[in-house]
């Protein structure tokens, strides 16, 4: 398994920045070779992502989701993954989002490109295009603010 760790401070509130987290949907925005995700459901999410040439597709659950605090999730099909998404108040204004994440690279391409940190530019790169996404917005675009209990 690959893991990855990255953080990002954003210039807003925690309130903002979790809001515009939860908007899944609207992740091919900032997120690279996300070409689409689609909520099935309060819990479950369809990813279609391109890397490495290759078209993927799988299905996650929302294994844990507190309003203001953090988003956890695993796969339950296709790409082996899982991670959390945690959010922290620096101060009123300035909220620190970390991503911890970990993965199964498949293949010589995926295993190379992991080996050269090239999965955890990717995340870098992403959470830079949110903080630009949110910071121009200054407000999120949507609000899901019920919580998922955590798998027991």
């Amino acid at each position: 398994m690959a893991n990855i760790e990255q953080s990002i401070d954003v210039e807003v509130p925690i309130s903002t920045a979790y809001n515009q987290w939860t908007q899944f949907e609207e992740f091919p925005q900032f997120m690279e070779g996300v070409d689409e995700i689609r909520q099935i459901d309060d819990r479950h999410v369809h990813w279609v992502v391109s890397f490495g040439g290759t078209q993927h597709e799988w299905d996650a659950e929302i294994t844990e989701q507190n309003p203001d605090e953090r988003v956890a999730w695993k796969n339950i099909d296709g790409k082996e993954n899982a991670g959390v998404v945690t959010f922290h108040q620096l101060d009123g204004d300035t909220t620190r989002i970390m991503v911890q994440m970990d993965w199964a690279p498949e293949g010589i391409k995926e295993k190379l490109g992991s080996s050269l940190g090239f999965d955890q530019r990717r995340i870098e790169g992403d959470l830079k295009r949110f903080k630009e996404l949110i910071e121009s917005q200054g407000t999120e675009s949507g609000a899901y603010r019920e919580t998922v209990p955590r798998d027991g």
